[in-house]
Order: structure tokens, then C-alpha cells, then sequence
């Protein structure tokens, strides 16, 4: 017979189970475990089983043992855990991919019915079709303005209706008519809110970026940098190119205006004394690409004689 262990030493173990994750993992996911039952809970741990772990426990107790580890150990950074321990949490403490461990966990949910009184996660809508209720049901209908007909000895639903609004606490009549239909709008299961990665606490959506995503942030962010540099003339790694090539241009200039000289500048100095010299490179380039042409078409020409001659002769020997 086992024997049963009273709660100081059911705390006990919690702590030394806690304090060991923190000493092994360095990254957790904090999800909220509203709605979400012990059958369900249990085949998420079974999901996740080899390289995460699923704790659930009292809030006070966590941050109790997250506390007296820091003191203990001197890793700090644990403590930004703190303030995330609110409402029906639990931590998933993991060594793999953080994002293919959320997918993971998004798996796991599980179709619920609407019961009275909770708030609505998401918006219902009852489609139309035949409900396959008798004609004694339409007053739930009716109250809640829903347009029906009877058809073939039964209640058919004409148009959609939205029966409940995302945010909107569940009624008994939205309950009810719910049940009768046989329709289980929500589903629940864990819902990852907040991601830890050593000593970092960022949002789940962080997850979804893509290098292409990141690049595109930090092209943004360098091309502002640059612009702003260049208003205010500060000099930075993003604004030096831009830069370089303004005082070049202004070098440039002054020597076109002035009788300084320099290998450059002399070189546009004398496309600006006579423009012609800009048309210079596409003609060349033009009669080197129709020289062929003017070749192929010289040879035809000379081809189609001997042709004729050839032509000729053999008509002379058949007359």
C-alpha cells in the first residue's frame, strides 16, 4: 500500500522538481491552461514526452521556488518568469524547437460545447439546412430570432445567423439550441502566451518570423538610420557610402567650374566640350551587330547565281 504524503511534503518534491528544470532547461513556454481537462492535459504530455516537460501548479508556489532558487543559485534571470504568473498557467520547459513545440501543442484541442456563462472565444454562427427538429422546437427559434420553415415535418434554418459574438458570455437559450443541434463551437487546449529563452521574454508571434522577414526589418532599419544621418550630417556605417559619393559629386563639380584638374574630371571636362563623344560607344557597337546581317545577306545573293546556272545547265542538256 502506498503511502500517502501530506502537503509540506508534497511541496517539497514540487520545489525539488522545479528547481531541477531550472537548473537543466533554458527555455519555457508559458501557456494558459483555461478549459483545458486532466484527460486532455495528459495526452499532451504524452505528445510532447522526450525532450519537454509540462509543470502545472499554484502560481504562488512557482514563484515561490523560482525565488529561492535565484537566492540559492545566483541565476537571476528566471525572475523575468515572475510577472507572467498569472491566471491558470502552467510552464512547458523544453530543450527542442521552440517553434515546432508550439505547433505541437496546438494540436491538442478538443471540441467543447458552449455552456452557460462562458465567454465566447470566437464568434458562432448557426448555418441553415435542416436541424432535424420536430415543429414543437421552434420556440427556441423564435427567441432568438432565428428565420425558419417547416419542411417535410421538420425545422429547417433559412439563412445563417450569428447566435453568439466573440467576447459575448453564453446564454441558456444560446446554450440550449446549441445542444439540440448537436453543435460544439469552441474548442480549448493549452494557448501559448509568453516565451522565456535565456533570460529573454518575447512574444510567441516572435516564432513566425522567417529569415526574409528579418531581413527585409533590418534593411528598414538600416535605410532610416541612413536618412537620418544624412538630414543632421552624422556621420555612421549606414550613411558613410552615401556619404563618400555626395563629397564626390561636389569635388566634381567644383573642378568642372574651376581650371582644376584630375584624370576624372578631365574625362568629363571633355564630354561636356563636345556631347557627341557620349554617342561614340552605340553606334560601334550598332555596326558590329549588323555587320552579320549585311554578310549573310551578301552571301544569298551570291549563292542564288550559281543556283540559276546550275538550273540553266540542266534545262539545256533536256532540250
Amino acid at each position: 500500500m502506498a503511502i500517502k504524503r501530506t502537503k509540506a511534503e508534497k511541496k517539497v518534491a514540487y520545489d525539488k522538481k522545479l528547481c531541477q528544470l531550472l537548473d537543466e532547461y533554458t527555455k519555457v513556454l508559458i501557456a494558459v491552461a483555461d478549459n483545458v481537462g486532466s484527460n486532455q492535459l495528459q495526452e499532451i504530455r504524452k505528445g510532447l514526452r522526450g525532450d519537454s516537460i509540462v509543470l502545472m501548479g499554484k502560481n504562488t508556489l512557482i514563484r515561490r521556488c523560482i525565488k529561492v532558487h535565484a537566492e540559492n543559485t545566483g541565476n537571476k534571470e528566471f525572475l523575468e518568469l515572475m510577472p507572467l504568473l498569472v491566471g491558470n498557467v502552467g510552464l512547458i520547459f523544453t530543450k527542442g524547437d521552440l517553434k515546432e513545440v508550439r505547433e505541437e501543442v496546438a494540436k491538442y484541442k478538443v471540441g467543447a460545447p458552449a455552456r452557460v456563462g462562458l465567454v465566447a472565444p470566437v464568434d458562432v454562427v448557426v448555418p441553415p439546412g435542416n436541424t432535424g427538429l420536430d415543429p414543437s422546437q421552434t420556440s427556441f427559434f423564435q427567441v432568438l430570432n432565428i428565420p425558419t420553415k417547416i419542411n417535410k415535418g421538420t425545422v429547417e434554418i433559412i439563412t445563417p445567423v450569428e447566435l453568439i459574438k466573440k467576447g459575448d458570455k453564453v446564454g441558456s437559450s444560446e446554450s440550449a439550441l446549441l445542444a439540440k443541434l448537436g453543435i460544439r463551437p469552441f474548442s480549448y487546449g493549452l494557448v501559448i502566451t509568453n516565451v522565456y529563452d535565456s533570460g529573454s521574454v518575447f512574444s510567441p508571434e516572435v516564432l513566425d518570423l522567417t529569415e526574409d522577414d528579418l531581413m527585409e526589418k533590418f534593411a528598414s532599419g538600416v535605410s532610416m538610420v541612413a536618412s537620418v544621418s544624412l538630414a543632421i550630417s552624422y556621420p555612421t556605417i549606414a550613411a558613410a557610402p552615401h556619404m563618400f559619393l555626395n563629397g564626390y559629386k561636389n569635388v566634381l563639380a567644383v573642378a568642372v567650374e574651376t581650371e582644376y584638374s584630375y584624370p576624372h574630371a578631365d574625362k568629363i571636362k571633355e564630354y561636356l566640350k563636345d556631347p557627341s563623344k557620349f554617342a561614340v560607344a552605340a553606334p560601334v557597337a550598332a555596326d558590329s551587330g549588323a555587320a552579320a546581317p549585311a554578310a549573310a545577306k551578301e552571301e544569298e545573293k551570291k549563292e542564288e547565281p550559281e543556283e540559276e546556272s546550275d538550273g540553266d545547265l540542266g534545262m539545256s542538256l533536256f532540250d
